[in-house]
Parts: structure tokens; C-alpha cells; sequence
């Protein structure tokens, strides 16, 4: 197998972050944008991207590590998570997954019941700026604390 590279370009990597910064502020809420991120970390296999997450999550915002273990099964975690929360990580797995090449109208109008129209569209920022930070970081296989660019 050849090397991959740990390479990424400037340009790349300052847009994905200020759009990755704009989403969260849009949002307004940093223990969401990080269970989110988290989440859609998990699915994608990720570990470079859970590493970071989980430190912000606990380390910087106090979230549980609690809630942070049982995040992988937050549908069996009873009232763990907030409907509004658990509204968010539905549209989370539903953009990272995007069964059938869509995200469900369900999923989609149960996000909206919690999230006014400013805040869905930051959610839904949020949601692809990890996935889209994934992708990086899994196709060149960074490892928890190595060189992400």
C-alpha cells in the first residue's frame, strides 16, 4: 500500500473551518453542535474527529462522559438527551447516512419542530462541515492527535 498523505491544502482547510465556525455560531448552542458532530463522527469511523470532539465536548463545554459514551445508543438512552436533542441526532444520522439519496420528511419536520428556520439551516451546516471534515481525515487516515494538516 502506498503512503497517503497527511497534506491539506491552506485554502481548503480555512474555508471548511470558517464554515464549520459560522454554522456553529449560527446555531447557538456548542454542547448540540459537538453531540452532532460526535455522532456523525461515530457513523463515518472517524477517530481522528471523536478525539477532538469528545475533548471539546467535556473538556471546554462540560458535557458528561456519560452522555458522551451512551451517544453511539442515544435512542435506547431513555431521557438522557432532550427531544431537541434527540430531534438534531435523527437529522444528523439521516444527512450522514442519506438512506435512499434523501433525508426523510419525518426526520426532517421532527428537526423542525425544535429548531426555528435560522437554526435548522445552521444545524444542516454543522452536519456537513463534520462529514465533510471526516472525509478528510478518514481518506488520508489521520490518526487521534496526528497531523491534520
Amino acid at each position: 500500500m502506498s503512503a497517503r498523505t497527511t497534506e491539506l491544502d491552506a485554502g481548503v482547510r480555512e474555508a471548511v473551518s470558517a464554515l464549520s465556525a459560522a454554522a456553529k455560531k449560527g446555531l447557538g448552542d456548542a454542547v448540540l453542535a459537538e453531540l452532532v458532530m460526535i455522532r456523525a463522527s461515530q457513523i463515518n469511523a472517524c477517530a481522528f474527529c471523536l478525539d477532538m470532539h469528545v475533548d471539546v465536548a467535556v473538556g471546554k463545554n462540560g458535557e458528561s462522559p456519560k452522555r458522551i459514551a451512551l451517544l453511539n445508543a442515544w435512542r435506547e438512552a431513555g431521557e438522557l438527551y432532550t427531544e431537541r436533542e434527540r430531534a438534531a441526532l435523527a437529522l444528523a444520522e439521516a444527512v450522514t447516512v442519506l438512506t435512499n439519496g434523501f433525508v426523510p420528511d419525518e426526520v426532517y419536520e421532527g428537526a423542525a419542530k425544535h429548531f426555528n428556520e435560522a437554526e435548522l439551516a445552521h444545524l444542516i451546516g454543522v452536519i456537513a462541515v463534520i462529514n465533510s471534515w471526516n472525509r478528510l481525515m478518514v481518506s488520508r487516515r489521520i490518526e487521534p492527535g496526528g497531523p491534520a494538516w
